[in-house]
């Protein structure tokens, strides 16, 4: 059976989102699930762990990891990994983890696959899924290395409870002479939108049929209305309409809410690829053979200038009821 372990991030002393989504993976790998987690908050971090199917939680509650960038966490991993012996570890596709992923890999001497949308068990060993061409073709690149170190985009799969515990296995710093060089001073939180876009359960999206950034406030609306998110596809982005963190997609954030809506969006699949795991996808086109059409559970052709506006009355009016 092989072992999975996941690299537990831990943002404000609590396990960061991706992780379950990730620990629903290595579940589903079929192998023994097992965790590192570091920093402030590293040993509490074993329960939710433990009740997302990890069996054993390798903790290290030692705030140098918050006070250092990377080198501190690679350290400690590599020696872990050396002493575990790992069969494959996860990562999320995130700006902390891809840091530490990177420092193991040129430490190990193994090489390591970024980016992906899923990893699956074959022929005994694993194979990446990475998209290319924007998101237009899906590439399977066979792991080699032991570890096979992988790293996954966000949302690419859903977080699931499944119950249980978590063995807590306290391990020490391991932290080199050169290692104290990147230091974190402070912390700057910024204002940031009413719902983050990628925790966002409904989110309504805009493109080129907007026809303008101040058609914006018309999605914006919305989605206050509904209590969700405002996303944009790569065009309006690259047009300068809005700002680079509400794009979704390929080259933008990867999203999974219950509903979302596409207003003047065409579908391509540089876009697609970010929310493709829609449970539910509501389309707003003029053009009857768009793209996005074919995929939409609910397809409305027609002008999104005049039915967005009509839309938030709608769901306005019964909240009232």
């Amino acid at each position: 059976m092989a072992k999975i372990w996941v690299f537990a991030e831990l943002a404000e002393a609590k396990v960061a989102p991706i992780v379950l989504e990730l620990l629903a993976k290595a579940r589903d790998l079929g192998g023994e699930v097992e965790a590192v987690a570091l920093g402030k908050g590293a040993s509490a971090a074993a329960e939710t762990l433990g009740k997302h199917g990890t069996k054993k939680v390798y903790a290290c509650d030692d705030e140098v990891f918050d006070q250092y960038v990377a080198q501190p966490a690679t350290d400690t991993l590599e020696a872990l990994v050396k002493s575990g012996s790992p069969d494959l570890l996860l990562f999320g596709f995130t700006y902390d983890s891809r840091e530490v992923a990177g420092r193991l890999s040129a430490r190990l001497g193994v090489g390591q696959v970024s980016n992906c949308l899923d990893v699956e068990a074959e022929g005994g060993g694993f194979v990446a899924k990475v998209p290319y061409f924007g998101g237009a073709k899906i590439a399977s690149l066979k792991l080699n290395n032991q570890p096979a170190i992988v790293l996954i985009r966000p949302k690419s799969f859903e977080a699931k409870e499944v119950g249980g515990t978590a063995e807590v296995e306290k391990v020490t710093a391991t932290v080199g002479a050169d290692s104290k060089r990147a230091h974190l001073k402070e912390r700057i939180a910024e204002k940031g939108e009413k719902v983050k876009l990628e925790d966002a359960t409904i989110i309504v999206s805009g493109g080129r049929g907007m026809q303008g950034p101040e058609n914006f406030p018309l999605l914006e609306e919305l989605a206050d209305a509904l209590g969700g998110a405002v996303g944009a596809s790569r065009a309006v982005v690259d047009a300068g309409w809005v700002p680079y963190s509400m794009q979704v997609g390929q080259t933008g954030k990867s999203v999974r809410p219950s509903v979302y809506i596409a207003a003047g969006i065409s579908g391509a699949m540089q876009h697609t690829v970010g929310m493709k795991g829609s449970k539910v996808i509501i389309a707003i086109n003029k053009d009857a053979e768009a793209p996005i059409l074919k995929m939409a559970d609910l397809g409305v052709v027609g002008d999104a200038l005049k039915i967005v506006p009509k839309l938030t009355e709608a769901v306005k009016a019964k909240k009232k009821q």
